[in-house]
């Protein structure tokens, strides 16, 4: 059954998150908030991380966002308790959702043994970019220069270590394509005809 909200219980929301909103700007200067972004869980922001959040992202349970770089997140996202390490640059395209996952651009040490304890050189880091409409599922890992195509959907608990496609379902560790969301759209609407 359909229950109306009472408009004063709607009044009182919007108050309560405009609030809550005007709250972590306040408290995280390096964080730009676009109007309308609902944070229902907690937000963590660490470093010196420029972080900007488009307008109607969801911010749900405890998402937690560290390091240097620059963090950019589209319009009406859900972000549900995921946690976000940018170096350099992380973007996370409009309408996405991320579920309570790992995003890393960094190493954050040399790989090479003679250099592991000297500064971080260049290869230690690379951007991420995740398009519109990606769903990353529960524990996956984003590694560093991956770029994630539109429309695709990232497997729960894979790693994903090499750019992913527009509309593909990725899995597992060794990450492996198992569907191709274009292709089997097209073959039901042709089917659909007969």
């Amino acid at each position: 059954m359909h229950q109306n909200k009472h408009p004063l219980l709607i009044k009182l929301a919007k108050y309560y998150f405009a609030i809550k909103q005007l709250y972590y700007q306040w408290r995280y200067r390096n964080l730009t908030l676009e109007p309308g972004v609902l944070i229902k869980g907690k937000l963590t922001v660490s470093g010196d991380v420029k972080v900007k959040i488009g307008a109607g992202t969801r911010i749900c349970m405890h998402v937690k966002i560290y390091g240097s770089g620059d963090v950019t997140i589209g319009r009406n996202t859900l972000l549900n308790g995921c946690w976000i390490g940018s170096v350099k640059s992380i973007k996370i395209g409009d309408e996405c959702l991320i579920s309570d996952c790992f995003l890393q651009d960094s190493d954050y040490h040399n790989i090479d043994p003679n250099l592991r304890f000297a500064p971080p050189g260049p290869k230690v880091s690379a951007p991420i970019v995740i398009e519109r409409n990606v769903w990353v599922g529960a524990r996956a890992t984003i590694m560093k220069g991956v770029r994630i195509g539109q429309d695709s959907v990232i497997g729960l608990g894979s790693i994903i270590r090499k750019s992913v496609p527009p509309g593909v379902v990725v899995i597992g560790n060794p990450q492996q394509i198992v569907k191709h969301l274009y292709q089997d759209a097209d073959k039901e609407a042709k089917l659909s005809h007969i």
